[in-house]
């Protein structure tokens, strides 16, 4: 069975995605019923296995499950030519466990959330898209301790552990990321716009834009496109103000950077306190004087405006010349590599492990 080709990179037409290869409904198909080109299988099977060498089969199944991050919808097992008995059998044999009606994690339980992701739009058929809350920590927009998974299909049924958004999307407003048929990222957060505050919803959108996944102009495309859905006025809102502020504020990143300084065993600073510097007072986040060390906590990695960069810059080249060392620390740091930043600070303040 033949896989669609998708169009060359920029042939769809739209500016949602950078460097993003669009991605069709016949792909979504394609991925959600993939069927591997060597093998000429009979779509009428429905009880007997294939007469071909079951270690050919096993391994058609396993590089199937490893591209699905390892689980198989049984329309997927039928055309590959293992019956159905022959799934019975497997799964009494715990070769194959039902995850969903009709799909099963091959040789373990134990799947992955990316599995459970994957194994929640198999059992939605052909077509169904990760979505909302689900799409917006697969593209790592948010994090997110709920174990109910977004999914967007044409269906009138949901199974358990699934959320089911009824609606057919149009094909620039999803792709595929780790082989999972998810929305793009300025759809996802018009989705998002309806689930999430407008806090958490900055905090989502200040991600997008930090890692670059996103074009702003496409976001407005997508509300012209969409003016009644929910969630659009929402989104609108954050767009009106201009950039995405500030979405931590300044005494929960403290709290995080204290925290983390105790968790290492490392001497906590003055808060919040001047230094006077060729005359002028300035105010810093966080001071260990005997050690000449100052950290400021950014409360963004991505800055609002030119004139805001220059201007920490500036200020920092004068601490520095005054003898001052300035390092500054990121709440995403914090977050995602606090064992290296509290590293690095013992090493500065030559504090033995």
């Amino acid at each position: 069975m033949p896989q669609p080709q998708r169009p060359p990179e920029g042939a769809s037409g739209s500016r949602l995605i950078r460097d993003t290869p669009r991605f069709t409904r016949a792909d979504g198909n394609a991925t959600i019923g993939a069927v591997p080109d060597e093998w000429s299988v009979d779509p009428n099977n429905r009880g007997e296995t294939s007469n071909r060498p079951a270690a050919d089969l096993d391994r058609a199944l396993f590089r199937l499950a490893e591209r699905q991050h390892g689980v198989v919808a049984r329309r997927q097992l039928l055309e590959l030519g293992i019956g159905s008995r022959t799934i019975e059998y497997r799964v009494e044999r715990a070769r194959l466990h039902p995850v969903h009606r009709g799909v099963y994690a091959v040789g373990h339980r134990n799947l992955s959330t990316r599995g459970r992701w994957m194994a929640a739009l198999l059992a939605h058929g052909p077509g169904a898209i990760l979505s909302h809350r689900s799409a917006g920590s697969l593209w790592g927009l948010l994090r997110s301790a709920r174990t109910i998974i977004d999914v967007t299909a044409d269906r009138r049924w949901s199974r358990a552990g699934v959320e089911l958004h009824r609606s057919t999307l149009p094909a620039d407003e999803f792709t595929v990321r780790e082989g999972i048929p998810v929305t793009t990222t300025p759809r996802t957060l018009l989705d998002l716009a309806s689930v999430l505050t407008r806090q958490q919803l900055e905090r989502a959108f200040e991600e997008a834009e930090v890692r670059r996944l996103l074009d702003p102009l496409s976001i407005d495309d997508l509300l012209t496109r969409h003016p009644r859905c929910h969630g659009a006025m929402s989104l609108r809102g954050v767009l009106a103000g201009g950039r995405v502020g500030s979405t931590v504020t300044r005494s929960e990143l403290e709290d995080r950077f204290l925290a983390l300084l105790d968790r290492h065993g490392l001497p906590r600073p003055q808060v919040n306190t001047g230094i006077e510097v060729r005359g002028r007072w300035m105010e810093c986040d966080c001071v260990w004087r005997s050690h000449r060390l100052i950290v400021e906590l950014d409360s963004r990695e991505f800055h609002g405006t030119g004139a805001a960069f220059e201007r920490d810059r500036a200020r920092d080249r004068v601490l520095q010349a005054s003898g001052w060392r300035v390092v500054r620390v990121t709440w995403r740091q914090l977050d995602d590599d606090g064992d290296r930043v509290a590293a690095d600070l013992r090493e500065l303040m030559a504090i033995p492990p």
